[in-house]
């Protein structure tokens, strides 16, 4: 007898299971219901949709050969049947039965299985902020919400847009917003930085900085208190600290709570998060159950602990070993160590690992470097400055998380990539020094950034170097805590001393030894070059003099104005 297959959920792992299992298995009986009519789609390509990236739905419902995923497609190409605007009810565990209802019809039926998948995913959260049932407030959700979204603006009636949360959804929202339609957009955030799960202050502040250039109202530490409007016209304005902010359209971007209550309802454990809990062979604590995607909880491979990572690409991974385990293998998803991309506007960010406030929280003792260092050998025409942050626990130097910065998305990811693999098997900063990775000056220095990071966090770490981050420095400086020495070239400072007088005094490196009478003692001294070479050197120069006093701004000139580029007109 076949067996029979029962997957709920047909956007991204619900399809992958079953495509797989039906290659590896021609006679199962596979069947994928979903509450939606649209299936098989790149949820994370909504924001590229809404802002003109691409052009029409089917975009996203296609596959690379330009072929509709539809349940005919799937068929008549897969051999798998798929039932849309179904939904899951409960689960007879006893019996092995999954209750469904057409929502259609409303006619319920009973589903026999031998195995069950559950690929429910996530739905947006809407926070209960009075007046988010409005009209034109809108969760980024499923393609219905993005369509709605899009003709909404395409109308020509929404000149200014708020969003609500600074996690990726709403950056990559409010990018669409502006960079397309032009329109007004304010991202409002509760936390004291953008991407507060993913970034640490440094690498956020650079894209904070390039949200605003770009037109983006930021507003940080603040929290949407109403959204006003009525049920006729919509939306028309939100408060906001004793504010209000005139608007024609809400995004809610307040993340996302995992679809698992018929899940629980019958039994199934769930951890912390509200998702799902299972093995390293993606079974919930029902052998016969299996679930993944962004309704469980994964394992973070740096700490130990359970977390949600609602990723298009983890969910396709975890489907493969899904429907190898139905079909009688052995496969294991260890877990994830958290890597993640974004782009915002011409700048682009990635991640793995913990961030510097994340491995503090849980216990570790964190030393933090910041680089900065061309993405491409410096002499190459088309090289770009890249912003590295790396991260390690000081007891064992053990690598606890990466952030990388830059204008070129592909170098910026190719840093991250090189290095999340690795964390798992607990990297320490010296194998981050001397780690293998391509050279040719159209891809990489010779000395490459990631190696360059390595070394300064050693230096960190063995204490010759004594850091201050750039973010810290730009608020001493304007709060006058501090003395600075540019160790630049005479030209290189010149319009900071023209614009700081006193505050800002040069003395080139080269000229260091020879005029060590003239560095001030008593207030701390920061130094200061183009990306922070120079200036660990003058550093150590200094200290070998009994200079004690004395700090590394981390990145130097090139990190401080990507974190402040304004700062030369303070």
């Amino acid at each position: 007898m076949s067996k029979r297959v029962i997957i709920v959920g047909a956007v991204a792992l619900g399809p992958k299971v079953a495509c797989r299992l039906r290659r590896l298995d021609p006679e199962a009986d596979i069947t994928v219901i979903d509450r939606d009519n649209l299936i098989s789609y790149g949820g994370c390509g909504i924001p590229y949709y809404v802002g003109g990236d691409i052009n029409d739905l089917e975009g996203l419902c296609s596959t690379s050969s330009h072929v509709l995923r539809d349940p005919a497609f799937f068929r008549s190409s897969k051999g798998v049947n798929i039932l849309p605007r179904v939904e899951a009810v409960s689960i007879d565990r006893h019996k092995k039965t999954l209750h469904i209802r057409h929502l259609d019809t409303e006619k319920e039926e009973a589903l026999p299985y031998d195995k069950l998948v559950i690929a429910t995913g996530a739905t947006p959260v809407r926070p209960p902020i009075p007046g988010a049932d409005l009209p034109r407030v809108f969760t980024v959700s499923n393609l219905h919400s993005a369509k709605d979204i899009k003709e909404t603006i395409s109308k020509g009636k929404v000149g200014r847009a708020v969003v609500i949360g600074a996690g990726a959804i709403g950056i990559e929202m409010a990018e669409a917003l502006t960079d397309l339609w032009g329109v007004d957009t304010t991202i409002v955030e509760m936390a004291d930085q953008i991407l507060p799960a993913a970034l640490g202050k440094n690498m956020s502040k650079v894209v904070e900085m390039e949200l605003k250039q770009n037109g983006v109202t930021v507003l940080l530490s603040q929290k949407v208190d109403k959204i006003n409007g009525d049920k006729a016209s919509g939306v028309t304005s939100v408060e906001v600290g004793g504010n209000t902010l005139p608007c024609d359209l809400v995004v809610m971007s307040a993340g996302v709570r995992p679809n698992t209550q018929f899940a629980k309802d019958a039994g199934l454990a769930v951890g912390g998060s509200g998702a799902l809990l299972v093995d390293r062979g993606l079974r919930t604590t029902d052998p016969h159950i299996y679930a993944g995607g962004d309704c469980v909880e994964l394992r973070n491979l740096v700490n130990g602990e359970n977390m949600t990572m609602p990723l298009g690409s983890l969910a396709n991974r975890q489907g493969r070993i899904i429907a190898n385990n139905i079909h009688g293998r052995a496969s294991k998803f260890k877990g994830t160590v958290g890597t993640f991309c974004i782009k915002a506007f011409d700048m682009a960010a990635a991640k793995a690992g913990l961030t510097f406030a994340q491995a503090r929280a849980i216990g570790y003792d964190p030393v933090h470097a910041v680089v900065a260092q061309s993405d491409r050998a410096h002499f190459y025409p088309s090289s770009r400055i890249m912003y590295i942050h790396l991260i390690a626990d000081r007891k064992t130097r053990r690598i606890l998380g990466i952030e990388s910065v830059g204008g070129q998305g592909d170098a910026v990811k190719a840093r991250v990539d090189a290095v999340a693999p690795l964390l798992s098997a607990g990297i320490d900063v010296d194998e981050v020094c001397s780690l293998e990775t391509g050279y040719a000056p159209p891809f990489a220095s010779a000395m490459d950034i990631i190696n360059n990071a390595g070394n300064v966090l050693d230096n960190i770490l063995e204490g010759r170097n004594v850091p201050m981050d750039p973010v810290d420095f730009v608020r001493a400086f304007a709060n006058d805590e501090i003395q600075v020495m540019d160790v630049r070239d005479p030209k290189e400072a010149a319009p900071f001393i023209e614009k700081y007088r006193e505050k800002w005094m040069n003395i080139p490196q080269g000229e260091l030894r020879d005029r060590l009478d003239e560095v001030p003692s008593g207030r701390p001294l920061c130094l200061v070059c183009g990306t922070g070479a120079r200036s660990y050197e003058c550093q150590v120069l200094l200290n070998q003099k009994g200079f004690d006093n004395v700090c590394n701004v981390q990145g130097g000139h090139a990190m401080i104005l990507a974190v402040a580029p304004d700062f030369i007109d303070m």
